[in-house]
């Protein structure tokens, strides 16, 4: 039997009436718009942040269960499975960054701006410092003797202990900080003129790293002055301002980052002398432990990655590696030093996979040390202790992320995690036992403990979620490889079917949220919860689809998106509604599509260069014009300059073909897709006379749902749209 005759055989039977009759029959709690939208009321607030204590014998993390609604820090023994909260139930205030001391006695956290130290035996709090401005990134120096942290776009020391190098309260050891050229604080693009600390797209994290030694700081800086101003007017003051940043499109400068060398005792900074400071992003720098500073940076287009290498005692930075390719997109890398400090660890895409791979400064051929069929995700985390790396891979299944341990001199690697889902690791310094943030499609994020030995499984550490949300039938969705066209490369698709299908009916078929790399078995969010919604109260059947560009498959079909979007990743979806088609079920007449961002550009580009496909489609923020892409984007479209063919694929000359139901969502104050790039699109659809719907919000950047009386509204509205044109339900 062909392998889609025997898929198709398997939903006939797994959507007949009456097999989910047990299901059906459970008292449940309507799942409505107003409970996703409205905040966390049925998932909580999941664990975040687990750090190990030096000593290994401990995890702490944030975590607010539904008794302590203030988020604040949690102790678990590595045995246990019952967390204790560490501060008492009368400190409230939400508690944001902290770190074990070195000698693993106390934890420095952030509560309200202001820094405290907490005793872990008694839990005795001391007062170090009172908020004077919002505190990120908070370390301690290996010494033990000082805290660090960024403020107010620079470094900040303050001293633990009376050995400190410096005398009194905070002291800002950086001075290169300049405010930000506007004055309403939204958007991606918003941020000081220059600082310490992230870039606007993928910086390195921390911003900021110790030498082994505690003498010297290195540190991340950007300089944004030489980026092109951008302004959008902002309706909701006393009257209408200009909201003014620097954002820089494809082709124009981009943000100057660089890594600078502070030293402690004399308080003297000095930049690292690399090349392509305005072209080059850092992908991660970190120190050895025999003192030797890496720095991994790659070009903005993807192309070119490097590797440097230098002393305090020698600064030049000498080059210990070099990777250089064409065609590559978005480009998913890692490094980290290996524990003995003489190699580097590296992610990378040197063939068709994503592999770990050690190599020696000066290498030109680094060793691989995974292999198989699937892709690393993320670096390998060195364990001294063990001789090993742990790392996540696409194994077994494109659609879960799995950690695996492997000897770090390679060869086989041994599977740790066995719950399905996505795991992401937090090993502790002797590298027996694992934290786990761990999540699956009906399970929001909660923390696990996993022993490193044979025959252990997952210990689940804490719950979550309020009463209510077990009164939700959740979906588990169904994974399924479906025939792409005349590509020899099976199609990755999820589906969300209505519970108690009536094979003798016909159900619409949403796709969507559309963007790449959405098969996943992992908890969707907000997004994903109206995906339940739409699929158990409302009837549709609910599709996504991992085109080109997703991560799992390969570097052929990854790169395939490159210079190509509303191009080949609308065959993949095409290759979808013609699979779903063959459903008996499924109406064909009654398809539909939405997404925002990239998802938002596969709508916009469907329904104009496929019209008829899908009978209706909600765009959100959707990218439409290359011109006004954002900075990150040469890594997709590379630069006008270079390849003007690329910049001819605009939606405009599209917009006669307009035919099916278009609704546009966007955010008056997006500055990564800029509000004026859609209205040109409205502009153009009037000017032809077509009919659309068009939703906007005044304060809403790129990330439309932020604000909960924006996504109730415009979530309703995407709701009532396919509503309106498709239908719910069977008919």
């Amino acid at each position: 039997m062909h392998s889609s005759t025997r898929i198709l055989v398997a939903l006939c039977i797994a959507v007949v009436p009456g097999v989910a009759v047990a299901q059906a029959t459970l008292a449940r709690t309507p799942l409505t718009l107003e409970r996703i939208t409205a905040g966390p009321t049925l998932t909580g607030m999941a664990p975040s942040s687990p750090h190990w204590s030096p000593d290994s014998k401990t995890v702490a993390f944030l975590w607010s269960n539904p008794a302590h609604p203030d988020r604040s820090l949690w102790l678990v023994d590595r045995a246990g499975t019952v967390p204790r909260r560490l501060l008492p139930a009368s400190n409230t205030g939400r508690v944001g960054e902290f770190v074990w001391t070195p000698d693993g006695r106390a934890i420095v956290f952030v509560q309200a701006d202001s820094l405290w130290r907490v005793t872990i035996t008694t839990g005795a709090r001391t007062a170090l410092s009172s908020g004077r401005g919002e505190v990120s990134e908070l370390a301690i120096s290996p010494n033990g003797a000082t805290v660090s942290f960024l403020r107010d776009g620079d470094l900040w020391l303050l001293p633990l202990t009376g050995e400190a190098p410096l005398g009194g309260g905070p002291v800002r050891a950086t001075t290169v900080a300049v405010a930000p050229i506007g004055d309403i604080p939204l958007g991606t693009y918003y941020g000081r003129d220059v600082e310490i600390g992230g870039a606007t797209w993928s910086g390195p994290s921390p911003a900021y790293a110790w030498s082994p030694d505690s003498r010297t700081i290195a540190v991340h800086y950007v300089d944004r002055r030489g980026v092109p101003r951008f302004s959008m007017p902002y309706y909701l003051g006393d009257t209408v301002q200009m909201n003014t940043l620097r954002r820089g499109a494809p082709g124009q400068a981009n943000e100057v980052r660089k890594v600078g060398l502070y030293d402690v005792a004399t308080r003297a900074f000095r930049f690292v002398a690399l090349p392509d400071s305005s072209r080059t992003r850092v992908v991660h720098f970190a120190w050895s432990t025999t003192g030797t500073l890496m720095i991994d940076r790659e070009s903005d287009d993807a192309i070119d990655r490097t590797i440097h290498v230098l002393t305090v005692a020698a600064p030049t930075p000498r080059l210990a590696w070099h990777d250089h390719r064409d065609t590559r997109v978005y480009n998913d890398i890692a490094s980290a030093w290996s524990a003995d400090g003489r190699s580097i660890v590296l992610t990378g895409d040197l063939d068709d996979r994503y592999r770990l791979y050690r190599v020696l400064p000066g290498d030109t051929v680094p060793v691989a040390l995974t292999a198989g069929p699937h892709d690393v995700a993320g670096p390998g985390i060195p364990r001294g202790a063990t001789q090993s790396l742990d790392y996540v891979s696409s194994a077994p299944r494109p659609s879960e992320r799995h950690v695996f341990r492997v000897s770090a001199a390679g060869g086989v690697s041994r599977q740790l995690t066995t719950m399905p889902g996505t795991h992401a690791p937090f090993v502790s310094p002797d590298g027996r036992t694992i934290a786990l943030l761990s999540s699956s499609d009906v399970q929001p994020t909660e923390l696990y403990l996993l022993d490193v030995r044979a025959g252990a499984v997952e210990r689940r550490i804490t719950s979550s979620t309020t009463p209510a949300f077990a009164t939700v039938p959740w979906i588990a969705p169904q994974y399924l490889s479906v025939r792409n066209g005349r590509d020899t490369l099976p199609l990755r698709i999820r589906v969300f079917f209505p519970p108690n299908i009536d094979s003798t009916k016909h159900y619409p078929v949403l796709f969507g949220p559309a963007y790449s790399n959405t098969v996943r078995n992992r908890w969707g969010g907000m997004n994903g919860m109206v995906q339940q919604y739409l699929a158990l109260e409302k009837g549709y059947i609910v599709v996504q689809v991992d085109v080109r560009g997703s991560t799992g498959y390969g570097r052929e079909f990854r790169e395939k998106f490159l210079m190509d979007w509303g191009g080949g990743d609308l065959d993949d979806l095409e290759s979808a509604v013609t699979y779903m088609k063959t459903l008996p079920f499924v109406d064909a007449s009654r398809f539909g599509i939405w997404g925002s961002s990239y998802g938002g550009t596969l709508t916009i580009y469907s329904l104009l260069k496929k019209p008829g496909l899908f009978q209706a489609g909600v765009a959100a923020a959707a990218a439409v014009d290359p011109f006004q892409f954002g900075s990150d984007d040469v890594a997709i479209v590379r630069r006008p300059q270079s390849h003007p063919d690329a910049f001819k694929r605009g939606a405009l000359q599209y917009a006669g073909n307009l035919r099916d139901h278009l609704l546009l969502i966007h955010g008056m104050q997006d500055d990564v897709v800029p509000f004026a790039s859609i209205v040109a699109m409205a502009e153009e659809f009037m000017r032809l006379g077509k009919d659309f719907d068009f939703a906007m919000a005044p304060a809403a950047t790129h990330g439309w749902t932020q604000r909960p009386y924006y996504a109730r509204y415009l979530m309703n509205k995407l709701v009532t749209h396919f509503d309106r044109h498709l239908g719910p339900g069977p008919r």
